[in-house]
């Protein structure tokens, strides 16, 4: 890939255009600290693809443009636009269709970057894969910075396979493997949103068919309830109309009898006037008559009180048919609601059987189609590895044969020269006894030489062998080295974090006794539940709050039976011995049962933090105290201190190795140059050898 010019504008410092050419041969950027030298690698990188800001030494992508000065506004966009020769024509198949490529990026704030090719607009994976064909791009180790070369020389295996892959030209089949990794990952997500759709509308189905099923039995209970009432109200109508039937029957004897006592009462009267003589016979007649009219005309009244509450029946069955039809009208509604119901529901049913026949159908095709990705993709990794080893093995091969055939065919020059010019030395000599001589002497001059090149190079090979051997020692022993100066480093920083929390602000007085105790480990928590922050005051009289010494007095009360005092664990002023004598160190399950036997200032503490103290107070350790948090940090501290130590003697011991191996590769390599050294003398020789000869 041939690079022609490079124009910046708005990118960084370079407020104003500029175009930067790139002639054959080598060019140069010269000129003081801070001009923008690194912003020209860096426009560079960013119009080859890259994505981090933090790789552009920004707190984000829009602080690549222009943020203005002291007397230049700041810009909005910022554009660059790196122009390729493709003359020869080894651009992708889709972009090569010019005889140069303009690959441009131009950002705007808080808009995003937008990649051109030729004035069309691509995606930044095409940019990123034209340059990665041509083994270059953002991240190529053919971008040499600072550090650079000690990086290339100290990298892993890992990443020399990445410069080897990258000079092979395969660096842009890695792209697209990723590519079609992240396509795969991106089906099988679709498979998987598929099987979730699948189940849902499987979900669904079964639902449906639920309520299908609940359909089909309300209908036929519905159908059964409707029978039932229908067959209840006709005999509660049958039951009625037998019932009006008698009570017409009724009505019609209680008149007759009424008109019967009627006729009677007209008669008995008649009687009355006419026989008026006969006035106190006929009086218990007339009483007796007269309780016989009144029998009548109470069952006249209940015959009609009996026949109005016949006709409030009748009325209320006519309500009740009524109501009935009703019923009758809206059941035949529902009914028919019913059926639509059913037959869509057969319809959507129909539907989904069909759809999930055909989803089916599609994920056994997506998954044969999955499994024929994965195998070929598992041949095409498998065949790349080999291809990506035979490349290698045959490149090495190949420049170590031409290397040979360079060398052997200067040697059989040089013979022919010489082959030459001893034929010519022969004729002009002829045959005599004396150039016989002097030839056999310089001829054996000549072999004894050889056998000191060859001897020479044996020891080079030797040499070279060793101080291999000794490079590799010291590569192995670099890790180990970097390992523990890295655990060391760990430590020192996470010590010093510490330190800076256990800083605490001092005063005039002095300092607090929680930078004086010392508590065992794994009590840290049992002393800061005991104590709270009464242990930031210092021992001072000067302080504003401060801890005065008290001896202790006959009269202070000893803990109960069987509790350790908490002093055991603990190394205290003497300001602080009154109080640990009266707490107590118990386990968490016996501090409610022992608090009531404490006395008046005496509490209970256990290892997890919890306080039982005499007048009924009691905290449970859910929540630590800051004296505790402190106390354990304080030991934590300490054993950083002793971790430092050893992590420090381990460091030591991987440098002296480390200096050891240095020295040893130092030592072959000094014995390296040596033989090769010697080899040259021995090959001067023969060389000075074959001239006498000559």
């Amino acid at each position: 890939m041939k690079f022609t010019r490079l124009r910046v504008l708005g990118f960084k410092s370079f407020v104003e255009p500029i175009d930067l050419h790139i002639e054959p041969g080598l060019t140069g950027v010269v000129g003081p600290n801070g001009c923008g030298k690194s912003n020209l690698v860096e426009a560079l990188r960013w119009v080859m693809g890259e994505a981090s800001y933090k790789n552009m030494r920004a707190s984000g992508m829009d602080d690549v443009i222009f943020s203005g000065s002291g007397n230049r506004p700041p810009r909005n966009t910022a554009e660059v636009t790196l122009v390729i020769d493709n003359a020869d024509r080894t651009a992708p198949a889709t972009l090569n269709d010019a005889d140069v490529l303009e690959v441009s990026r131009r950002i705007e704030r808080e808009a995003g970057s937008v990649y051109k090719i030729n004035g069309r607009d691509v995606r930044a994976r095409d940019v990123q894969l034209l340059f990665a064909d041509a083994s270059s791009g953002a991240h190529s180790p053919a971008m040499v910075g600072q550090g650079k070369i000690g990086e290339l020389i100290a990298a892993k295996p890992k990443d020399r396979r990445a410069l080897l892959e990258e000079a092979a030209g395969i660096s842009g089949l890695h792209n697209r493997r990723h590519e079609a990794e992240l396509r795969l990952s991106g089906a099988e997500q679709n498979l998987a949103r598929i099987d979730d759709v699948v189940a849902e509308l499987d979900s669904q189905l079964d639902g449906l068919k639920r309520q299908a099923r609940q359909a089909v039995r309300y209908r036929n209970l519905s159908g059964e309830i409707r029978k039932a009432e229908a067959t209840v109200l006709h005999l509660r109508w049958t039951a009625a109309t037998a019932a009006l039937k008698e009570a017409d029957e009724a009505l019609k004897e209680a008149t007759a009898l009424v008109n019967g006592r009627s006729d009677a009462q007209g008669q008995a009267a008649v009687a009355q006037a006419t026989a008026g003589a006969s006035l106190p016979d006929l009086r218990d007649a007339a009483a007796r008559a007269g309780a016989a009219l009144q029998r009548i005309i109470v069952a006249r009244e209940q015959l009609d009180s009996e026949e109005a509450r016949i006709n409030e029946r009748l009325a209320d069955l006519g309500r009740r048919l009524a109501q009935l039809g009703d019923d009758i009208a809206r059941e035949e509604t529902l009914v028919a609601d019913n059926k639509a119901i059913l037959a869509r529901l057969d319809d959507e049913e129909k539907e989904l059987e069909a759809a999930n026949a055909a989803m089916t159908e599609r994920q056994a095709t997506a998954a044969d189609r999955r499994r024929t990705c994965e195998d070929s993709l598992t041949a095409s990794e498998a065949a790349l590895a080999e291809l990506t080893g035979k490349v290698a093995d045959i490149t090495a091969r190949r420049t170590q044969y031409e290397r040979s055939l360079i060398e052997a065919e200067r040697r059989l020059e040089n013979q022919r020269k010489e082959l030459a010019s001893v034929t010519a030395e022969l004729d002009r000599l002829g045959d005599s006894q004396s150039v016989e001589a002097g030839l056999r002497e310089r001829s054996e001059a000549v072999e004894a030489a050889e056998a000191t090149v060859k001897s020479a190079e044996e020891q080079a090979v030797a040499a070279e062998g060793t101080s291999a051997a000794a490079r590799d020692r010291t590569a192995r022993l670099r890790e180990p080295l970097a390992e523990a100066e890295r655990t060391l480093s760990r430590i020192e920083t996470e010590a010093a974090t510490l330190v800076a929390l256990l800083k605490s602000s001092r005063t005039e007085a002095g300092t607090p006794l929680i930078d004086i105790v010392k508590v065992d480990n794994g009590f840290e928590a049992a002393l800061g539940a005991a104590f709270g922050d009464d242990l930031d005051s210092p021992a001072d009289a000067e302080a504003a709050a401060y801890w005065r010494l008290v001896d202790r007095s006959a009269a202070d009360p000893s803990l109960p039976d069987g509790v350790e005092a908490l002093a055991t664990h603990v190394e205290a002023p003497a300001v602080l011995a009154r109080r640990l004598a009266q707490i107590g160190l118990v386990a968490r399950e016996d501090g409610t049962r022992l608090q009531s036997m404490l006395k008046p200032g005496q509490r209970l503490v256990s290892r997890e933090g919890d306080l039982w103290r005499w007048d009924g107070y009691i905290a449970t350790a859910d929540s630590p105290t800051a004296a505790a948090q402190r106390l354990a940090t304080r030991n934590r501290l300490a054993e950083l201190e002793s971790d430092a130590v050893d992590a420090g003697k381990l460091q030591r011991e991987r440098r002296e190795e480390m200096e050891e191996a240095n020295a040893a590769m130092r030592a072959a390599e000094e014995a390296e140059r040596a033989a090769r050294d010697g080899w040259r003398q021995a090959q001067r020789a023969i060389d000075q050898a074959r001239d006498q000869l000559a």
